[in-house]
């Protein structure tokens, strides 16, 4: 009988949280807010190369996975949500999941191309209430790449627990097969709302609830 995973690694964007959110609230918020950030002259900018503001545009376009950019976009949406101006959303069967799984003692994870400060102010700053306490640790692309195996096999040692006890969670397949090479299981989301193709490569899910079911991890 094959045990239940003793941790939870979860991706953000198309797994806990809609697409729709990052793609037409923060980046929308983001991008309208670069002028006055790239005149601020903060620290930030010294890793972006001339001229600055059309680099950050551009990268914005590209949906670009730059360590940079998501730093810089992660403190500008930090004054967003300390100011009220901006309230995270989470899919509705996300956060009672994370607190049956946490109080059960499962160790949470979140691994996302977005800055580890974005991660944590889009899971204090929810709808539903603050979620960081419940996780034990985030990863963004300093650890490396999201369709690299050699990440997840980072992510393991950093955690210092052993692949084969993590369940990643994605909405992307390539994510789920670098996972799954590092020893990682694996689950995918799929959303109807955010029309993900299934993958015939990995067990699929359309809530967390329904994750919990197929993984024997605490259930309401």
């Amino acid at each position: 009988m094959t045990l239940p995973p003793a941790a939870i690694l979860t991706d953000i964007e198309g797994t806990t949280t809609p697409i729709a959110f990052v793609h037409q609230v923060l980046f929308p918020y983001a991008r309208a807010r670069m002028a006055d950030f790239v005149g601020s002259g903060d620290a930030l900018l010294a890793d972006v190369p001339e001229p600055r503001l059309q680099t950050l545009l551009g990268w914005m376009d590209r949906d670009a996975k730059i360590t940079a950019l998501k730093a810089i976009q992660g403190k500008i949406w930090a004054q967003g949500y300390a100011s009220g101006a901006l309230k995270s959303e989470l899919y509705p069967d996300v956060g009672p999941a994370l607190r049956r799984w946490s109080k059960a003692g499962l160790r949470l994870y979140v691994y996302s191309s977005g800055s580890v400060d974005a991660q944590k102010q889009l899971f204090g700053f929810s709808q539903d209430g603050d979620f960081t306490p419940l996780f034990q640790g985030f990863f963004d692309t300093r650890v490396g790449p999201k369709r690299d195996a050699a990440s997840y096999a980072a992510i393991s040692r950093g955690a210092n627990i052993s692949p084969g006890e993590f369940l990643f969670l994605s909405d992307v397949e390539a994510e789920l097969d670098a996972a799954l090479q590092s020893g990682l299981r694996t689950c995918q989301l799929v959303r109807p709302k955010d029309e993900t193709r299934a993958s015939t490569r990995h067990e699929t899910a359309e809530t967390f609830a329904e994750v919990a079911q197929k993984f024997q991890l605490p259930r309401a």
